[in-house]
C-alpha cells in the first residue's frame, strides 16, 4: 500500500562493499592491522614472534604453522579475512562452508563460533581472530580440495577469494555478459549489502511492546522505539543508534526516509504496517532483489538502445521521464485496478492529444452507465458527454475523465497515458483506481517537456491547446518509447533500496514458476 517518491533507473550508487572492490582487479589487496604496516626486518622479526605467540597458545593448529603462514607472506599478517573491524563477506562464506563440510573437525571451533557471535563481547584481537580463520581455511581446504594437492595454499587462497563471490551472484547473473542497464548494478549492490548484514546475525525481529499494537507518534516513549531505531540504523536511515526508546527529532527524520524511498505516505507516524514491514525476513528481501534484477535483464537492450523515454512503474505508481541520460521529471501516477490490470509492456508514444474526447470503452457503458442513461435522460448532458454513431463520448473539458491532454502509444489493449481531473486520488498510497489506462498527475509538466524540441509548441500555445475547448493533436516526429513495468524493488538517485507492494501478485507468481522449475 505505498507510494514511490522519486526513483531513479538511470544514475549510479557506490554501495560496493570496499571487500569486492578487490574483485576488480582479480588480485586481492588486505588492509593490514595498525602493528603491522611497514615492511622491514623489525617488523619482519615482530610477526614471526606474533605468529610463535598464537601458535604457542593455539598448541592444537600448530602443525598447521607452515600452510597458515604461507598465506601471510606477501601480507605481513595482514589481514585476509576483515574489512576494517568486521569479518567480510569471504570470512563468513568460509564459517558456513566449513560448517557444511561432513566429517570436517576443527580445533578452536567455539573460539572460532564466537566470533560469528556480536552478542559477545572480548573477543580475541583481530590478528588472532584472523590466524583462527586461516587455520580453518587451510584445514577446509585440505578436505574439499585433495585434487588440487599441487597447488600452494596461496594460491588457492586466491581462487577461493574470487570464486566465494561468483557463487553469491551467480544465481542471479550470468557474469560473462553484461548487463547494460545501470539499475541492475544498483540491485545487485544492495543484494551484497543484505547478503552481508544477513551474515552478521545482527536483524532481529521487532516485538511491539503493546497487544494490539497502538500507533507510535514523535514524543513517544516505548521498547518499540528502541527496536526501530536499531533497525533504521542497520538499514542506513540513521547514522547512529542510541538504543534510545524516545520517538525524538533523530529518529523523527529516520523514519520519514524510510517512509519515503519505500513508497509510504510521508509522516512520522509509526503504524503496525510499517513495522510488518520492517519485520519482513531479510531472506525475502534478497529474493525480491534477485526477481528484480532478472527483470533488469529482460529490459536491458531495449533501455540500452533508447536516448529519450518514459518509464512507469505499476508497483512504485510513478513514471520517470528520461533524455540524454538524464531524469528530466518524475510524477505519481495511479494504475489499473487488480480486475483491469495494466499490462505490462513496451511500446512507442507516437502523438499528443489535447483537450482529448473520451470514448467510453462498452464494457464500462454496459456495465456502469446503461442503467443510469435508462433511468436518467438528462444523465449524458450532466456529464458532458453525447452519442455519437451508436457510442458514447465525453466532450473535451476540465471534468473530462482524461483531463486536459493524453499520450498515445499503439498497443491491442487500447491504454494510454492521461491527464485526470481526480487530483485528490494521488494522495492515496495504494492508487489501484483506473480500468487499466495510466493516469499522470504531473501530465501537463510531461507535455512540455516532451515537446521542448519542437520550437512551435511554445507555452502560450499549450496553454490554449488545454484549455478545454476543442480536442487538438500532434503528431510526434520522433517517436518515444514507453515502458510500463513492474519492479517491486528500485534503488532511486540517492542509492537508497526501495521496495513496494507486489500489487498484481507477479512476484509470488514468478516465485511459484522457479519453484516448479526447481523440482
Amino acid at each position: 500500500m505505498r507510494t514511490f517518491y522519486s526513483f531513479t533507473v538511470i544514475l549510479g550508487l557506490s554501495f560496493f562493499v570496499s571487500s569486492y572492490n578487490r574483485i576488480e582487479n582479480n588480485t586481492p589487496t588486505y588492509k593490514k592491522t595498525p602493528a603491522t604496516l611497514t615492511v622491514n626486518n623489525d617488523s619482519d622479526l615482530a610477526n614471526a614472534e606474533k605468529a610463535n605467540d598464537f601458535f604457542k597458545r593455539y598448541s592444537d593448529l600448530k602443525k598447521y604453522k607452515s600452510d597458515v603462514m604461507s598465506l601471510y607472506k606477501t601480507r605481513t599478517l595482514g589481514t585476509i579475512w576483515f574489512d576494517e573491524d568486521e569479518i567480510n563477506e569471504f570470512g563468513s562464506v568460509l564459517y558456513e562452508k566449513a560448517k557444511k563440510t561432513n566429517d570436517l573437525v576443527i580445533p578452536y571451533q567455539n573460539e572460532i563460533d564466537k566470533l560469528f557471535d556480536d552478542s559477545l563481547e572480548n573477543n580475541p584481537s583481530k590478528t588472532d581472530a584472523d590466524m583462527l580463520l586461516s587455520s580453518m581455511y587451510v584445514l577446509y581446504t585440505k578436505k574439499n580440495n585433495a585434487d588440487k594437492k599441487k597447488l600452494s595454499y596461496n594460491d588457492m587462497l586466491k581462487d577461493f577469494l574470487n570464486y566465494s563471490t561468483i557463487e553469491e551472484s551467480s544465481a542471479t547473473a550470468n557474469l560473462d555478459a553484461k548487463v547494460e542497464y545501470d539499475q541492475y548494478y544498483k540491485l545487485e549492490d544492495v543484494l551484497k549489502k543484505y547478503k552481508k548484514l544477513d551474515r552478521s546475525h545482527k536483524w532481529k525481529p521487532i516485538v511491539p511492546a503493546e497487544s494490539p499494537y497502538k500507533d507510535l507518534r514523535p514524543d513517544a516513549v516505548s521498547s518499540t522505539i528502541a527496536q526501530v531505531r536499531t533497525r533504521l540504523y542497520l538499514l542506513g536511515d540513521l547514522k547512529e543508534d542510541s538504543k534510545s526508546d524516545v520517538y525524538d527529532r533523530e529518529l523523527m527524520d529516520a523514519v520519514m526516509k524510510y517512509k519515503v524511498r519505500n513508497g509510504f505516505k510521508p509522516n512520522y507516524i509509526l503504524a503496525e504496517e510499517h513495522i510488518k514491514e520492517m519485520n519482513i525476513p531479510l531472506s525475502e528481501k534478497m529474493e525480491t532483489l534477485k526477481l528484480n534484477m532478472e527483470r533488469c535483464r529482460a529490459i536491458a537492450a531495449q533501455i540500452a538502445a533508447s536516448d529519450e523515454y518514459v518509464l512507469v512503474n505499476v508497483p512504485s505508481y510513478e513514471m520517470v521521464y528520461v533524455k540524454n541520460g538524464k531524469i528530466q521529471l518524475t510524477s505519481p501516477v495511479f494504475v489499473g485496478a487488480p480486475l483491469t490490470k495494466t499490462t505490462i509492456f513496451n511500446g512507442e508514444i507516437d502523438r499528443i492529444v489535447f483537450s482529448p474526447y473520451w470514448t467510453v470503452p462498452q464494457s464500462i457503458v454496459q456495465n456502469e452507465l446503461r442503467s443510469k442513461i435508462a433511468s436518467d435522460p438528462n444523465y449524458l448532458a450532466e456529464k458532458n458527454m453525447e452519442m455519437v454513431n451508436g457510442q458514447v463520448r465525453q466532450k473535451p473539458g476540465p471534468d473530462n475523465s482524461l483531463g486536459l491532454v493524453k499520450f498515445m502509444f499503439p498497443n491491442s489493449d487500447d491504454i494510454y497515458m492521461h491527464d485526470t481531473p481526480s487530483k485528490t486520488l494521488f494522495d492515496f498510497e495504494k492508487r489501484t483506481f483506473s480500468h487499466g489506462c495510466i493516469n499522470v498527475k504531473m501530465a501537463k509538466e510531461l507535455a512540455v517537456a516532451m515537446l521542448k524540441d519542437y520550437p512551435e509548441w511554445t507555452q502560450a500555445k499549450i496553454d490554449k491547446a488545454m484549455e478545454g475547448k476543442v480536442e487538438s493533436s500532434f503528431k510526434l516526429s520522433k517517436k518515444v518509447p514507453i515502458y510500463i513495468t513492474y519492479f517491486t524493488s528500485l534503488v532511486n538517485e540517492n542509492g537508497e533500496i526501495g521496495f513496494f507492494q507486489d500489487v498484481y501478485e507477479k512476484d509470488k507468481e514468478l516465485t511459484s514458476q522457479s519453484a516448479v522449475a526447481a523440482q
